[in-house]
């Protein structure tokens, strides 16, 4: 069974927040804001307006209009994006499902927080390979930024949240579909109009970090109450950064590493043949030097999300987006999209790019 991604499209929404804004109202040397933590500006939703499921159905009626297929030709929408949704204890899938008018298609969601778009892909592509069911949609959004105290520079790593949607359609066909040229058109059975052929994917997860980044209050510990607003206790907090820092900087580039590398090895690939990564938003440094360590060049085989931050699970999406736009990235190049999120989960999985 060939699975392919054959439709990708991305939403951002339009009012803009700046390095220089960040760090007049942080208190953080501009330069620091702009350089360091790599945020030029990023994408910030109103507040009446943008909310998870408009910006996820943009992102997805794009990716739709890309793979040439109608909202009824998807049998599955499955939603991977924040759990800062419109409503709690309630599916985006299904709302996004209805909205986009995917009548044959059932509802579903994964939540791995920032590492999500690897572990959604490698979930859905499972799915397709063993279901006698052909077409999947990945949906993601994220406005966290919402969720950022910028008063509090303990929560500083967070500084570079940012807002917008993807969205990724997923076909799978019969190795019989190809026809007499066998596995040399891997396009044939989704009449050309492949982006990626999906190949393996690799997660590893060191829950030791589970509670370093949390929300105080909201959840069945500490429900929302006058006295939780009042204390300001629902934006994101980190209770001991110092301690988060040293025991995440040893183990957070081999964990990026591992995974990638297991994913290129699942797939019959090595480092060597890497030649573009789809990177989660970091701090410029660390972007640069996961990419050196894969033995690339971080300003031709990658894109630097500075001028949308960290968008969660939607990093991957921009960043295969965005390096098209830039020349990056060119038929036959082996691409994996690379992704840590908090908890800690680190993901990858590979594609072969199509164009």
């Amino acid at each position: 069974m060939t699975v392919s991604i054959t439709g990708l499209g991305t939403y951002v929404p339009d009012e803009t927040v700046t390095g220089a804004e960040i760090a007049a109202e942080s208190g953080i040397p501009e330069d620091v804001v702009v350089e360091k933590m790599g945020v030029r500006e990023k994408r910030v939703c109103p507040p009446d307006g943008d909310h998870a499921t408009e910006m996820s159905v943009a992102a997805a009626e794009a990716a739709l209009a890309d793979a040439d297929l109608d909202p009824t030709d998807l049998d599955v929408v499955v939603y991977h994006g924040s759990e800062y949704k419109d409503h709690v204890v309630w599916s985006a899938a299904a709302a996004i499902t209805d909205r986009l008018g995917a009548t044959n298609a059932y509802a579903t969601e994964s939540y791995t927080l920032c590492a999500g778009a690897p572990i959604a892909l490698r979930q859905v592509t499972a799915q397709l390979r063993t279901e006698p069911i052909g077409t999947a949609l990945l949906v993601a959004a994220s406005r966290e930024e919402d969720l950022v105290d910028y008063a509090n520079e303990d929560s500083s790593f967070m500084f570079n949240f940012g807002s917008g949607a993807s969205a990724f359609v997923v076909e799978a066909a019969s190795e019989s579909a190809r026809g007499d040229d066998g596995d040399t058109d891997d396009t044939a059975p989704f009449g050309g109009r492949a982006r990626a052929i999906v190949e393996a994917s690799a997660a590893e997860t060191d829950g030791s970090f589970a509670d370093d980044v949390v929300m105080p209050a909201g959840g069945s510990k500490r429900p929302p109450s006058e006295e939780t607003v009042r204390e300001g206790l629902h934006t994101l907090g980190v209770p001991d950064p110092d301690g988060m820092k040293r025991r995440l900087g040893p183990v957070s580039l081999p964990a990026y590493l591992s995974v990638a590398d297991e994913a290129l090895d699942r797939s019959g690939f090595d480092r060597d043949e890497l030649n573009y990564v789809a990177l989660t938003h970091m701090k410029r440094s660390f972007h640069e030097r996961v990419l050196d360590e894969l033995g690339l060049d971080s300003a031709r085989d990658g894109y630097y999300l500075d001028e949308f931050g960290h968008v969660q699970s939607v990093d991957q999406a921009l960043a295969l987006e965005r390096g098209v736009e830039a020349n990056r990235l060119e038929a036959g190049d082996l691409v994996c999209l690379l992704a840590a999120g908090t908890g800690y989960t680190w993901s990858a999985t590979v594609l072969r790019w199509r164009g």
